[in-house]
């Protein structure tokens, strides 16, 4: 008669085995499962590719961008900066994203300035302009600051460098200084200028909180730390750029000679065609 022991050893065994035999069958059912629904999905795969290239999901593809937005704008408080000038906030939503927009700019200098706006790379900075154009917000204003990097600075009906809309938005389309490379040949473009003659950028205080000021390079920069938007480049009037930026200088209230020697006055500023005096020339192209 087997012991105690060999009986007990036997139904352990036999647990064992049905153990086993029940792990066995769960897992054939498991990859069956999975099998299924692999080949499920691989069909599901099949027919919406299919239906992708019959224009089936076109309806959900081509949401209109006007029912999207496009740019966000940051409130200013004008109860802390009485420099603020409330004009109402642009749209965020139907918002040109290509091609470019003619900003034309007559002074008090010479010929119009006109100036491409970047709707592809800068849209809400040509977008902040040009609603700022239709509120005439630029009207009769002076360019407060010629920089020492070589820029003539506009946009600030206050001529503080304070002044602006009740709103900002961010930057867009700041260069990059790239790291200099050991192996590449030198090229014309090893020395690109970051921001070339004829650029116009927006400014903000502090940089990224863009209002209404731009700047306007009369030469070419490329400082270390890029921190201006660009938004655009003149393409007409640079003989007006020229002329400003040799202008003499005397010092601010800070003691930096910036301050224009003479009135720089933005007589109109508006976002749309170019009136036919405002064409580019080639006597006003570098």
């Amino acid at each position: 008669m087997a012991s105690s022991r060999d009986r007990q050893r036997k139904l352990a065994r036999a647990k064992l085995d049905r153990q086993m035999a029940r792990r066995a069958v769960t897992e054939r059912r498991r990859r069956r499962v999975l099998a299924g629904v692999g080949s499920g999905l691989a069909v599901l795969l099949i027919v919406a590719g299919v239906a992708w290239i019959g224009g089936a999901f076109d309806s959900d593809d081509t949401t209109e961008a006007a029912d999207q937005d496009i740019c966000l704008w940051t409130p200013q408080n004008a109860s802390t900066n009485s420099n603020l000038k409330d004009v109402g906030t642009p749209p965020t939503k139907d918002i040109p994203t290509l091609g470019t927009q003619t900003m034309t700019m007559t002074t008090n200098q010479g010929e119009p300035i006109v100036v491409g706006l970047d709707s592809e790379v800068s849209p809400c900075g040509t977008a902040d302009i040009t609603y700022l154009a239709s509120k005439k917000f630029y009207d009769n204003t002076d360019c407060h600051e010629i920089t020492s990097y070589g820029a003539v600075r506009c946009g600030d009906p206050s001529g503080t460098g304070l002044g602006g809309p009740t709103y900002s938005v961010y930057n867009e389309n700041v260069p990059v200084v790239q790291a200099p490379s050991a192996s590449a040949a030198p090229g014309p473009d090893a020395a690109a200028p970051l921001y070339p003659k004829g650029t116009v950028a927006l400014i903000g205080n502090p940089p990224g909180t863009n209002g209404s000021q731009f700047l306007i390079f009369t030469k070419d920069y490329s400082p270390a730390n890029p921190e201006f938007s660009i938004v655009g480049k003149v393409t007409g009037g640079l003989a007006t750029v020229d002329k400003i930026g040799k202008i003499p200088t005397s010092k601010n209230a800070a003691g930096d000679k910036v301050k224009p020697g003479q009135k720089i006055t933005i007589k109109t500023l508006t976002v749309g065609d170019a009136p036919a005096s405002a064409a580019p020339t080639a006597s006003t192209q570098s």
